[in-house]
């Protein structure tokens, strides 16, 4: 979940600090001319300590489903995005768009390498969109990006020479340049795994890079490589030494020549280990905040603010009808009043999401109302339309009423045909947020008669469930993705789209199921999400506008509450540019940190 997850924000100062405004900015000036001289060489052993509660399932980036973030180290594609979000070359050093707006050329930087010293060619690009991204026999995440139009078409790619790309798109589709920034995989080591079949007839390429491969065999082409796994106890990541970057002094980038990343429990862990000097780098918890403020000074580290997450809680219930096996995915008589909006509208009216933000974030968060986040340009606020469900006890029992529910003398709540309403949400145990979240939820829904179970799991039987069983109730999610450019979160509104967990098709390689059935509003909105990627920018305004009030209205997502993105950081570690939009590490080649003492 977390990939994704990956998101910037900037609080503006008031004009009675106008002055010391202008001072901070001298000096920030100062400052970062004198981090750049400092950041002018490597230094030898040094490192970095992070830590996650998740590990990823496999070390190939198109079938990884959990531990996404190590990817940051390991591969780049033809772009990138800044801590602001804004597009940046990468691989390609260049790219020319056709006044038409349907060919888009690509020139790589000359003397690229892989991990293990061999070239990386246009060859390397033309294989990655051709055989992996766009194979129907391959389940990659990036398919959903790539698809274009009603028809779903993908583009063609073909290459020019050895440093030249050329995409021909079947109609213009704007996020196309930043959808390059999907990792390029090796076709040396690749290909053999695309080509040859397993006793099934599927392409060996679903089983390779697997987390028992040797470390050495996992190829890459960004700052760092694989350098050893022990599962259960931390991933070590090693400078790449044929990484492409270098700084204005021509010193060889990174600068820190091993990242471990150790494998923690839960976020309580984390927050003992790095008080105790044990971690270099924690994300801030709201209840973590004032305590980590006071050591801030003595513990020599740094609070980094980098502005309202753009990734944020929410809930959901499965609203897939479908049987696998001959077996119902979802109880059909819970099915039923899922799939009733007034239900969805009325749990929503009835989470008190202002005590959310009181008890479980101290004050410091907002109330999050839309799939788009309030960074971008098209995010619809509630005073152009958009509709929000503010905490209304009266209000949901009148919409569970008006839909043939019934309460009996207890204030318990029953369907029209006697069935008590009841049902499991499932949460990440290992996540503090929603481990303290889920009982305010089952508490807040008790209030209109509701009785839930609650099933708090290790994230990766989250995953799971989410990505393959598809058999639970309700779920709630922390970090869910708020998007700037809207395109990017195709896969969770396409109908097929991988992450369309609310009532998600099995993908490729996956045991079918029958009788699934899509409503007319979630087609319409992945409709409109096909036309806004092809659209001017009017248009887009208009189109991404309906698709907010259809989401609020029909509720597939009840957004909860979002908070600031903070990171505290050691001291020692330089060049730290932490942002809402793409995290601590989106510029690791430019971070320095002290060497190891041994």
């Amino acid at each position: 979940m977390e990939r994704l997850m990956k998101f910037t924000a900037i609080r503006r100062r008031q004009l009675l600090i106008l002055l010391g405004f202008i001072l901070g900015i001298f000096a920030i000036v100062v400052v970062s001319c004198f981090q750049t001289h400092l950041l002018a060489k490597p230094v030898k052993n040094s490192q970095i300590i992070v830590s996650s509660s998740v590990e990823p399932n496999t070390f190939n980036p198109q079938l990884m489903q959990q531990g996404v973030g190590i990817l940051t180290y390991l591969y780049e594609g033809l772009i990138r995005e800044n801590g602001q979000g804004k597009i940046q070359p990468a691989l390609a050093r260049s790219w020319q768009i056709s006044e038409d707006k349907k060919r888009v050329v690509f020139t790589l930087r000359k003397g690229l390498k892989w991990s293990d010293g061999e070239p990386l060619t246009a060859d390397d690009v033309v294989f990655t969109y051709k055989d992996i991204y766009t194979n129907a026999a391959i389940p990659s995440y990036a398919k959903d990006f790539l698809q274009i139009g009603k028809n779903r078409s993908f583009p063609t790619v073909k290459k020019l020479d050895n440093w030249r790309v050329e995409f021909t798109l079947p109609e213009p589709f704007a996020p196309f340049i930043r959808t390059t920034k999907l990792e390029i995989l090796p076709e040396h080591i690749l290909r053999s795994s695309i080509t040859t079949k397993d006793s099934a007839g599927r392409p060996l390429f679903l089983s390779i890079w697997s987390t028992d491969t040797p470390p050495n065999q996992i190829i890459s082409n960004g700052a760092y490589k694989l350098e050893s796994y022990i599962p259960g106890e931390r991933i070590t990541f090693r400078k790449n030494p044929y990484y492409w970057r270098k700084d204005f002094e021509s010193h060889t980038q990174p600068y820190i020549d091993r990242i471990v990343q150790s494998t923690v429990s839960n976020n309580d862990t984390a927050l003992i280990q790095f008080r105790s000097g044990g971690l270099d780098f924690i994300d801030v918890n709201p209840n973590y905040f004032s305590l980590l403020k006071r050591e801030e000074k003595q513990g020599k580290f740094t609070i980094y603010n980098g502005g309202s997450q753009i990734g944020t809680t929410a809930m959901m219930f499965n609203l897939n009808t479908g049987r696998r096996n001959g077996q119902p995915l979802i109880d059909p008589i819970k099915s039923g009043w899922f799939n009733m909006v007034e239900f969805r509208q009325a749990v929503a009216y009835s989470i008190n999401r202002p005590r959310m933000i009181n008890n479980l974030f101290e004050g410091v968060g907002a109330l999050q109302n839309s799939p788009i986040a309030v960074q971008s340009p098209y995010y619809l606020s509630q005073q152009a339309g958009l509709s929000v469900y503010n905490y209304n006890l009266q209000k949901a029992k009148g919409l569970l009423l008006k839909a043939g529910f019934r309460y009996n003398n207890q204030g318990e709540l029953f369907d029209v045909d006697g069935n008590r309403v009841r049902f499991t949400l499932t949460a990440n145990v290992g996540n503090k947020v929603l481990q303290n979240m889920a009982p305010l939820i089952k508490d807040d829904l008790s209030q209109i008669g509701i009785q839930v179970d609650l099933n708090l799991i290790a994230v990766g039987l989250v995953v799971d469930k989410l990505a393959n069983r598809l058999d639970w109730d309700c779920q709630i999610i922390d970090g869910f993705p708020m998007t700037i450019e809207p395109n990017e979160a195709i896969n969770i509104w396409s109908t097929k789209g991988n992450w369309h967990f609310f009532n998600r098709q099995p993908q490729a390689g996956q045991t079918p199921i029958t009788g699934q059935q899509v409503a007319d509003w979630e087609q319409k909105i992945a409709d409109l999400y096909i036309q806004g990627a092809a659209a001017n920018e009017a248009q887009r305004q208009k189109i991404y506008a309906e698709t907010q009030k259809l989401s609020q209205e029909y509720l597939p997502f009840i957004y909860l509450v979002n908070s600031l993105s903070m990171v505290s950081v050691r001291n020692h570690i330089q060049g730290v540019k932490h942002s809402a939009l793409q995290g601590t590490f989106w510029n690791v080649y430019e971070l320095k940190s002290n060497p190891i003492n041994n």
